[in-house]
């Protein structure tokens, strides 16, 4: 039976003039065998193959061409047809949007999912709602600043660990008002995608020190990729999990950072939630985010306004003296509302040089939080002056 749909499907083609009429040589095998692995719904491909734009039919011979098998048996013409027409519309309304090269478009503007989320249209609705907000901007560096400045006011979306999955899609977050930082880095990315902006979900199933996973977005704008977040408006490269970041281990797959991509790139996402999906491809970018980092290192220690802040853990103030006293826990520093990092300070076993260290700005006021032993959340306030700070912190009181 499938096999039979397939020929069907292929007869279409072949009534239109060619096999597939319009479509770049370099995607005809591979759409051969898109429409086989499709079985019933080879008929709906072939039909928004047909039904496509001149200008658009490389756009969706492409997300056939490489779309997972559930996408080619599940998604229907008129879904690709629509998703198509507003990401080409967003590329010629939008002067940067204009600039894009094309395998930066294909890639990382017309695709209609990002990881394994539900697969839903929200490409028009994005294109209207965020449309208002870069209208008026001239360069893609405004456009990104303006898109995250009104995103979490525009869709009434709030990280929360109440949320009802991490992989939600963008209707899933909106209607329950709460997202992971999965389901908010997916937002933000069909956010910018919406109005021409190349943007991916990056993301590491666990950091160095094994403090779990995160996930954020990232931006590409005039040749080079930049990393932001949703809550960071006016910010490129500059984030709380940046330290961690630069802490990343490229050769080690659970504490590498990845980097999603629609087109196979013979590496896999890890989802966390669900490892044994396989489908949804990355590029391992460890290498920007330590050599980024490392540069910001050397910055701000050339630059004098910045002194570290040194953190241990111990589990009370009688334990200060050995290291068996010490504890591995986790901790979060803030200047006001803005989160600076986070980190695990070494435990018993981690070599008494090992002291989990903040590069801060002088002159500043900084907030510490973490659990203590019996799970209260614990405050601390350090003012930083001229001079590098020790600070000791206590699990029991």
């Amino acid at each position: 039976m499938k096999y039979v749909l397939w020929l069907l499907a292929l007869s279409v083609c072949a009534c239109t003039g060619s096999k597939y009429a319009g479509v770049p040589e370099k995607y005809h095998e591979l759409l051969d065998q898109a429409l086989m692995k499709a079985g019933d719904n080879a008929v709906e491909l072939t039909k928004a193959l047909n039904e496509a734009p001149e200008q658009q039919k490389e756009g969706i011979a492409f997300l056939i061409a490489y779309m997972p098998e559930r996408d080619l048996q599940e998604l229907t013409a008129d879904f690709l047809l629509e998703n198509a027409d507003y990401a080409y519309q967003a590329r010629e309304k939008y002067p940067w949007a204009k600039s894009v090269p094309d395998s930066v478009f294909l890639n990382d503007v017309l695709p209609y999912a990002s990881l394994n989320e539900t697969r839903e249209g929200w490409r028009k609705e994005f294109f209207e709602r965020f449309g208002k907000y870069v209208q008026s901007c001239q360069t893609i560096f405004e456009a990104i600043d303006s898109v995250n400045r009104n995103i979490r006011d525009e869709v009434l979306v709030d990280y929360n660990t109440k949320r009802e999955k991490p992989d939600q899609s963008p209707s899933e977050s909106m209607r329950q008002h709460m997202a992971s930082c999965t389901g908010l880095s997916i937002l933000l990315t069909d956010a910018f995608r919406a109005v021409g902006i190349p943007s991916r979900v990056a993301g590491t199933p666990n950091w160095h020190d094994e403090r779990g996973n995160h996930n954020w977005t990232e931006v590409w704008a005039d040749g080079k990729w930049y990393f932001t977040e949703y809550y960071f408006p006016g910010q490129l490269n500059n984030a709380w999990f940046f330290a961690d970041a630069g802490k990343a281990v490229k050769d080690n797959v659970g504490k590498a950072i990845y980097a999603s991509s629609f087109k196979p790139t013979g590496i896999s996402f890890p989802l966390v939630w669900d490892p044994s999906i396989r489908y949804v491809y990355a590029e391992n970018v460890t290498d920007f985010y330590t050599n980024l980092y490392a540069s910001h290192l050397e910055s701000i220690s050339a630059d004098g306004n910045h002194v570290p802040l040194r953190v241990m853990m111990f589990t009370d103030k009688s334990s200060t003296q050995h290291s068996e006293g010490r504890v591995a826990a986790n901790l979060d520093i803030f200047c006001g509302k803005l989160q600076m990092g986070g980190g695990r300070t070494a435990g018993p076993t981690q070599d008494m040089n090992d002291v989990l260290t903040f590069m801060l700005e002088k002159n500043q006021t900084y907030t510490i939080k973490y659990a203590d032993a019996s799970g209260k959340m614990k405050e601390v306030e350090v003012k930083l002056g001229e001079e590098p700070v020790d600070l000791k912190l206590y699990m029991n009181n």
